[in-house]
């Protein structure tokens, strides 16, 4: 074995450097460099490389023959959803959130799910067998079809990890967390830069070899990303997040997906007994006033191919302070200020001297700009102290020049809110259906004051 040396690795990005130094070269982050000893690989040694496959020569890609049916269900509607339609054979998932917003509950729930057909492995560095069966029980998971093919295993080191794994054959493998992995070929200590990325390339080749799908539990940062190389998100096929505030809902995205649409949502609840679907989220994301009130408008966003109702809520007051102050919760702060600007531009109305307050309510993040038109009817119902009308529903961006612009989705907008009762939409005037909707009026509008005018 070739002698140890010593590299100093950063924590952030992964690259190694002979000596240390407070700020990383390469990423220019401070202080993330750790001192590690490390062994030079051999020349042949195809550890950190890719996988090894059957074939290693060249074939056409019409000769390469693809399985009819290379996903399953995870039995869940709102995984398979995010996932791309279920989970894939051979796929690696990834996926992370907040300590205790329930990413092994989930994965808990779907392995005693797919346990009644298939072998099942779950592989927990963080927890005792007892402790993870307490969890099962306490939930209700174990039943007559899974206690035999829902196999358990308290193991961190990923040599012993694969040869269990090779001796059960599951179809689905769950490594809970990849921070507590390490192998005894690298010194450094578990959740390492080196230790993450090996540990990590070497489930990847058991994935891809052998068709097992792998998921990844993976720790998050103070920052809010994922722990560990930056290289790890580029190595698996998915990378999802699992998202929530201390209340009852749960939302799981993707942000990285190799077999589906990416930005795709899925909504859970946690109850006394796991984490349930929800399969109607506009229904959670909207409160039912008992009568109108100002500074209320609904906004019919979208979340990959999945149109939902939102209500966006604003506040506006007069400041006593020099500068107003201009917050916001689930909507980018500087997208406020700037249309607020075009409100003072094209729509004569300024609010000079007012602090504004934006919330969306439910605690879900809109990052499309098809909300930029019921921000503006919000903060305009607030300022005037007028509700708007009842039924009422809007989507749209506002550019700079105050016109309003279309948003993808149009048609499926309009129909989820219709089926949630609501009677009449202000639309940019390109989204507007050509055929008429029952029970639904449909004012289209292509600038700023048209849509005021309507409205006020």
């Amino acid at each position: 074995m070739a002698k140890a040396k010593v590299q100093f690795v950063c924590q952030s990005c992964g690259a190694g450097f002979p000596k240390w130094s407070g700020n990383c070269p390469d990423c220019h982050e401070w202080n993330t460099l750790v001192e590690t000893l490390y062994a030079p690989s051999k020349k042949n040694d195809r550890r950190a490389g890719g996988y090894a496959g059957a074939n290693s020569q060249a074939r056409a890609i019409g000769d390469i023959e693809s399985e009819n049916k290379s996903y399953f269900s995870s039995g869940y509607h709102e995984l398979d959803r995010v996932l791309g339609d279920g989970v894939v054979n051979g796929s690696v998932v990834l996926i992370g959130g907040d300590p205790g917003i329930g990413k092994s509950t989930l994965l808990l729930q779907m392995l005693s799910h797919l346990g009644s057909t298939m072998p099942v492995l779950y592989i927990t560095g963080e927890e005792s067998l007892q402790q993870v069966s307490l969890r099962a029980g306490r939930a209700h998971l174990i039943n007559d079809s899974n206690k035999k093919q829902l196999m358990l295993l308290a193991e961190t080191q990923i040599e012993q990890v694969l040869a269990v794994a090779q001796q059960e054959q599951p179809r689905v493998m769950v490594v809970d967390s990849i921070q507590t992995v390490f192998t005894e070929l690298l010194p450094s200590a578990p959740g390492s830069v080196s230790q993450v990325r090996e540990c990590a390339a070497q489930l990847v080749r058991f994935a891809k070899q052998t068709g097992t799908a792998v998921f990844l539990v993976g720790h998050l940062t103070k920052e809010g990303s994922l722990a560990g190389p930056r290289v790890l998100e580029h190595m698996v096929d998915t990378v999802l997040y699992f998202e929530g505030d201390q209340g009852r809902f749960r939302v799981i995205r993707a942000i990285k997906n190799r077999f589906g649409a990416i930005n795709e949502l899925g909504v859970f609840a946690m109850t006394d007994k796991g984490l349930k679907e929800v399969a109607n989220p506009s229904a959670i994301f909207l409160s039912r006033h008992q009568e109108p009130i100002a500074g209320s408008a609904i906004l019919v966003t979208r979340e990959g191919r999945r149109p939902y109702l939102v209500e966006v809520q604003a506040l506006v007051d007069d400041s006593h302070l020099a500068n107003p102050r201009r917050l916001t919760l689930g909507l980018e702060q500087n997208r406020l200020a700037m249309l607020l600007a075009v409100m003072h531009r094209h729509g004569g109305i300024a609010a000079v001297g007012q602090d504004v307050f934006l919330n969306i309510v439910g605690g879900v993040q809109v990052r499309e700009t098809g909300a930029d038109l019921a921000v503006l009817f919000a903060v305009l119902s607030s300022f005037r102290n007028k509700p708007l009308p009842s039924g009422l529903f809007t989507f749209g961006e506002v550019g700079l020049a105050g016109e309003i612009r279309p948003v993808p989705g149009g048609p499926e907008r309009i129909r989820e809110a219709v089926k949630h009762g609501f009677t009449r939409a202000v639309v940019p005037r390109e989204n507007a259906p050509k055929e008429t909707i029952d029970q639904c009026t449909i004012h289209p509008v292509s600038r700023l004051s048209q849509a005021l005018e309507i409205i006020f």
